[in-house]
């Protein structure tokens, strides 16, 4: 399944360096260890009080995982102007909560679908002040900026694995101790997941971890 992660509440201000000069919990998401761990349904999330690997609990174990998790490969970061975004409104489309988009001719603005639906047969009047919505048949989009910054990383994957209970992925930079170690995004499978001698998959949003835009 593809899935979405969402920031614990402290993230951006660590990837930005912490909310103090030299802040212990600040993240350099390319050249920092970062890890993703499996944990079961008997973790209690709190994206607001939660903030290093210490406070994750009932970390799952099985065969074919590690203690701690495994460290994401091939990660990014890339920035993309509207103009040179790839995908351009399509009418009598189906669309997603979270699809961007910017208009078939360029006006230097992004959207991203808010409600769910099917486009209309001819484009909206996409507004350019920042937040506001159009509605587009099915569909009401929101002007989110004038470009898209995207956090990605390679699918993480456990192969030959049995493992069960699997219910959230929680994604950190690894200090190598949890006390020093800040958590970043946690994903919620919606349900236990479970491997049986195989390949467990977490298959990453196709936007990425996640995505800044840019007023």
């Amino acid at each position: 399944m593809s899935v979405s992660a969402n920031g614990y509440g402290k993230s951006q201000a660590n990837l930005l360096g912490g909310e103090v000069a030299g802040d212990t919990f600040a993240v350099d998401f390319l050249s920092d260890t970062i890890k993703v761990a499996l944990v079961a349904s008997g973790y209690t999330p709190n994206l607001d009080t939660h903030e290093t690997f210490a406070d994750i609990t009932n970390e799952v174990s099985g065969t074919g995982y590690t203690a701690g998790g495994a460290a994401l490969a091939s990660k990014t970061i890339t920035y993309t102007p509207a103009a040179s975004w790839g995908t351009a409104w399509a009418a009598t489309t189906a669309y997603n909560v979270g699809d961007i988009v910017r208009k078939v001719s360029s006006n230097g603005h992004l959207y991203r679908c808010v409600v769910a639906g099917t486009s209309g047969g001819s484009e909206p009047a996409f507004p350019t002040v920042s937040g506001q919505t159009v509605t587009d048949s099915g569909v009401t989009w929101a002007e989110i900026g004038r470009g898209v910054t995207q956090i990605d990383a390679a699918d993480p994957s456990w192969s030959s694995a049995t493992i069960s209970g699997i219910r959230y992925a929680v994604i950190y930079k690894s200090t190598g101790t949890a006390g020093t170690s800040p958590l970043l995004w946690l994903i919620d499978f919606g349900a236990d997941q479970m491997v049986t001698a195989g390949t467990f998959t977490i298959v990453l949003a196709a936007l990425g971890i996640e995505t800044f835009s840019r007023p």
